[in-house]
């Protein structure tokens, strides 16, 4: 009798990539879902015997629905497919009784180790009849590449969360990406969760690989900036110039170093990084950003709203793409999915 099992997460390109790498061998009847109060009722229909849990979805997160599913006993194992693979966030999901972690994006040999360690699949690995099966993606309208490129930032936003976590020892909250196709002269209405009255500091930094080009830009409130301070232990005072500067390069390096790194993974190719430039300090948002991809005409910015909340502690990633690099990463990650 097949197995059911579930894939839960919002993106429907990460949910047939996880399709995709279930062996063949494995005899299953997939579901899908696109948050977590859908798994819950799937769950109760005898849909999920296994779940692939993504943590970061709109309407009930991973966390949340893991405690659901913990808190009134219901009967399923549960492995969390995501691209936060921070140590803390891994802890947490365990502690509420996952069985184990995958990192994203899908690795089908790894896939196949896990469910072999937990004696729920010992079968050969191969998925390739299972590509032919689930299909390949058919991808033309703007809300489906929306989708794609909100999976890939997804994947490279969860690497970023990591490594500041492990600079900080704390726990990155991270959200659902906030993509936007917009024009360039429109680019502060990008940015959803900085206050319209508040002054910003921000740090940019251009890369360029394969005809695909960019700019990360990250932006700090003024009035979070000491707290970030605190917690990176510079000594001196936390409102003096220069150490304002230091925590800015600081943080924005990292987010931007692994954010571009796992950018370069997915789509294969091996970006190259201009020096970071301070934007401005103190300025209003719109000031800020007024020079930033004007040249480009229309873009899509997507907005990564980081934050530690028990700190106080928020700031933005803002990664900024020009239509000719939109069109060439979507030709990328297709490509590579027509050969995976």
């Amino acid at each position: 009798m097949a197995t059911p099992v579930l894939i839960c997460d919002d993106s429907a390109f990460a949910r047939k990539q996880m399709a995709r790498a279930i062996p063949d061998g494995w005899d299953v009847a997939i579901s899908f879902a696109s948050n977590g109060k859908e798994a819950i009722g799937a769950i109760r229909s005898g849909k999920a015997d296994v779940i692939f849990l993504d943590l970061n979805m709109p309407v009930m997160d991973g966390y949340e629905t893991m405690q659901y599913i913990r808190q009134h006993d219901l009967p399923c194992l549960v492995i969390v497919v995501s691209g936060d693979v921070q140590p803390s966030a891994r802890e947490r999901m365990l502690a509420l009784g996952a069985l184990d972690f995958i990192r994203k994006p899908i690795d089908n040999q790894k896939l196949n180790a896990l469910l072999s360690q937990y004696g729920i699949y010992t079968g050969d690995s191969s998925a390739s009849k299972r590509e032919v099966a689930v299909g390949q993606q058919q991808l033309s309208s703007i809300h489906d590449k929306i989708d794609v490129y909100r999976e890939l930032v997804n994947v490279a936003m969860g690497r970023a969360g990591e490594s500041l976590a492990r600079l900080l020892g704390e726990f990155i909250d991270l959200p659902v990406p906030n993509v936007n196709l917009i024009e360039s002269n429109e680019l502060h209405m990008a940015i959803a969760e900085i206050g319209r009255n508040e002054r910003v500091s921000a740090v940019s930094k251009g890369f360029t690989s394969a005809g695909i080009r960019g700019e990360a830009l990250v932006i700090f409130s003024d009035t979070k900036v000491e707290n970030i301070i605190d917690l990176l232990n510079y000594g001196g005072h936390a409102d003096s110039e220069q150490n304002q500067l230091e925590a800015l390069i600081d943080v924005s390096n990292i987010l931007t170093g692994a954010c571009l790194n796992a950018l370069s993974a997915q789509l294969h190719v091996a970006f190259s990084h201009s020096h970071p430039i301070l934007l401005g300090q103190h300025n209003e948002l719109d000031e800020l950003l007024s020079g930033n991809g004007m040249r480009w005409g229309k873009v899509m910015a997507v907005e990564i709203a980081y934050a530690i909340k028990h700190k106080d502690i928020s700031f933005d990633m803002l990664l900024l793409f020009p239509q000719t690099a939109m069109d060439k990463i979507f030709s990328r990650l297709i490509e590579e999915e027509c050969v995976a």
